[in-house]
């Protein structure tokens, strides 16, 4: 394969590059099958908990939010520990913030680190490239003037290599970066939709 060549004939470069990368990938994986699982475990446990809320049945619907480590979960847990009678909707409404506050780092965690490895991977081929060019002057500056032309451009090819070995990481590890932040985003939104509808059904008062 072409990129296996351009690994070979990189230098010292190409082998912090490529631990990023793999690096990389696992937070991608990690992060993707996590955000996966967590849609998937709200919108069963929303489907569970409308008919207890309509039917005001705060109990059950107390009783399985307590029993689950669910983003909604925790939210939703939080407004229904200040559920009581005469409570206003404001004093569940922050205690629903809270729960937030408290879900949104796990759904955020690791994901900024893609864009982070994706700027080291450039520069790592940046760095590798200049020092490849370097060296290849050096040597170049003391070979047989025959010979200079072809060592030098030998030199060059191998010395860019590194950058773009550098930039086939990167790209890929931003596109993941903007995928996840964007799931994510759309996750969040449907835990403060599902918030607003549970206030909703439990009709509190605004006053």
């Amino acid at each position: 394969m072409e990129i296996a060549k351009i690994f070979q004939s990189g230098g010292p470069f190409m082998y912090p590059i490529l631990i990023i990368f793999a690096l990389g990938l696992a937070i991608t994986i990690e992060r993707f099958l996590f955000l996966l699982r967590t849609h998937s475990q709200t919108q069963k446990m929303w489907s569970q908990l409308t008919p207890m809320l309509k039917a005001s049945d705060y109990e059950r619907a107390k009783t399985l939010t307590q029993n689950n480590k669910t983003p909604l979960a925790v939210i939703l847990n939080y407004g229904f520990a200040r559920q009581k009678p005469n409570v206003k909707r404001k004093t569940v409404e922050l205690a629903m913030e809270e729960g937030m506050m408290e879900s949104l780092p796990a759904l955020e965690e690791r994901t900024h680190y893609l864009a982070t490895f994706a700027n080291i991977a450039t520069l790592l081929g940046l760095l590798g490239t200049i020092v490849g060019l370097i060296q290849a002057f050096t040597a170049v500056a003391s070979a047989d003037p025959a010979d200079k032309a072809n060592l030098l451009s030998a030199s060059i090819s191998v010395a860019m290599n590194t950058t773009a070995f550098g930039l086939i990481v990167a790209i890929p590890l931003l596109l993941t970066h903007s995928y996840l932040s964007t799931r994510t985003a759309k996750i969040v939104s449907s835990l403060e939709m599902a918030t607003v509808k549970c206030l909703n059904l439990m009709g509190l008062d605004e006053d």
